[in-house]
């Protein structure tokens, strides 16, 4: 620990070489959760992740009745797995949520709440009453759900009340500040007598693979989906069967760890990699051989693969990466350890997300000497970081990640909060000191 708090990014000083394992996605672990408590009957997640984030999201599935089962050694697996009994939509007792800073609790339940006819205080942490709510919001109102603000407009806390059944029907919103608005109200459509037509009104939605995945989840469960249109989505009305899915392992999460083999010049193998994936992590592969990796992807089952990467002796500067979502923050630190430009593209939204980390990644680059500054739908990095410095984490998982991989680089870095990776990997700290301080 730093003076300051801080926690000392490590320094390695060499390559690193190792075998690494990431816990399941989070995207997938809620979307799954969540219809788990839609279902008809008992089902059963396989490898959930572990997280404040999960938690946060089956603390609320509990609120609002649904009955939690924890499974240490699901059918002699040796995998844990969580049996979630849905609850009886038909509550009348007001209850309260805490998001968290969850963008999958604060912006996929409020739907869900509104098939229950109850009344649904929704609230989090500071910094999540400054992440846009309007869109989902406006959608329901649409619907017919009365929803009451307790601050500005749009945002948290809020509370809603649908005294009868959300019918569903046919609506527009626009979904340019986040995907999770458009994924938020097609999870709960199957529920609503009418079904759901959803129509973005905008020019693009940010991390469409988010779309995508919501989408292919609820067609593995048998609910009917299609895209009949750009940017309009139908989920057919029906009831869900009770399922049991696995989980996969998080590629966003995989990030981190796999360009600790690009910055240090040595090598990382991570089984287990799927070879067909909705998640942007799928991504990695060629970012990483754009930033100069040697990427090779060896299949082991007829699903999975190991996905090995070896660092170069100098990174590559790959010009313009453009929509990497969630993934900038990590790709963000490559590229403030290139010699040459780098232009993001096409992730404004990211000002919306658990912090602005637009602004945020311009300002922890500058702190530690490099020079970046922001674009009306990015930011451009245009020199390298050049000397060591607390970056601040600003509560937001990735930006601490972004701290740990340039401590692998510039030695006297450190990272003011590295607890709130816990959103996601709660053992973080552990496994990167596993892997590059062994």
């Amino acid at each position: 620990m730093t003076p300051g708090g801080g926690w000392n990014a490590p320094h390695p000083g060499s390559a690193v070489r190792g075998v690494v394992h990431v816990p399941a996605s989070k995207s997938l672990t809620n979307r799954y959760l969540l219809l788990a408590a839609l279902a008809e009957g008992p089902s059963v997640v396989v490898n959930p992740l572990d997280s404040r984030d999960s938690q946060l999201m089956l603390t609320a599935l509990e609120t609002l009745g649904a009955e939690v089962e924890r499974l240490q050694d699901f059918s002699g697996s040796g995998e844990h797995a969580l049996r979630i009994t849905p609850p009886n939509l038909a509550g009348t007792a007001p209850v309260s949520i805490d998001c968290g800073l969850a963008g999958t609790v604060m912006r996929f339940l409020p739907a869900v709440a509104a098939l229950t006819g109850r009344t649904v205080r929704f609230d989090g942490d500071p910094e999540a009453r400054v992440r846009p709510m309007g869109a989902v919001l406006n959608g329901l109102r649409a619907l017919g759900v009365q929803i009451s603000q307790e601050g500005a407009p749009g945002f948290l806390p809020f509370t809603l009340q649908s005294s009868a059944a959300v019918q569903g029907g046919e609506v527009t919103i626009d979904a340019s500040a986040s995907s999770q608005f458009v994924s938020g109200l097609l999870l709960a459509a199957a529920g609503m007598p009418q079904g759901l037509t959803l129509h973005h009104s905008g020019t693009q939605v940010p991390s469409l693979e988010h779309v995508e995945m919501t989408l292919q989840v609820l067609e593995e469960l048998g609910v009917q989906v299609s895209s009949p249109a750009p940017y309009t989505w139908r989920v057919e009305p029906g009831p869900i069967a009770a399922f049991t899915a696995r989980v996969e392992p998080d590629l966003s999460n995989a990030g981190p760890f796999l360009c600790a083999a690009a910055v240090t010049g040595g090598e990382v193998a991570m089984p287990g990699w799927p070879l067909r994936s909705t998640q942007i992590g799928r991504r990695w592969p060629q970012l990483l051989s754009d930033f100069g990796c040697q990427v090779n992807l060896s299949a082991t089952t007829e699903s999975t693969a190991t996905l090995k990467v070896r660092g170069p002796q100098r990174l590559s500067t790959p010009g313009v990466v453009d929509g990497t979502a969630e993934l900038t923050p990590t790709v963000a630190a490559l590229a403030a350890l290139c010699s040459g430009e780098t232009k993001f593209t096409s992730v404004g939204h990211l000002r919306g997300h658990e912090t602005d980390r637009i602004s945020a990644l311009v300002a922890e680059i500058r702190r530690l000497g490099g020079q970046a500054r922001e674009t009306d739908d990015g930011f451009r990095v245009l020199s390298p970081i050049t000397r060591g410095a607390q970056v601040r984490s600003y509560a937001d998982h990735r930006m601490a990640t972004f701290g740990a991989v340039l401590g692998l680089a510039q030695s006297g870095v450190a990272v003011e909060d590295i607890s709130c990776t816990a959103k996601t990997m709660p053992d973080f700290p552990e496994r990167w000191a596993g892997l590059v301080d062994p």
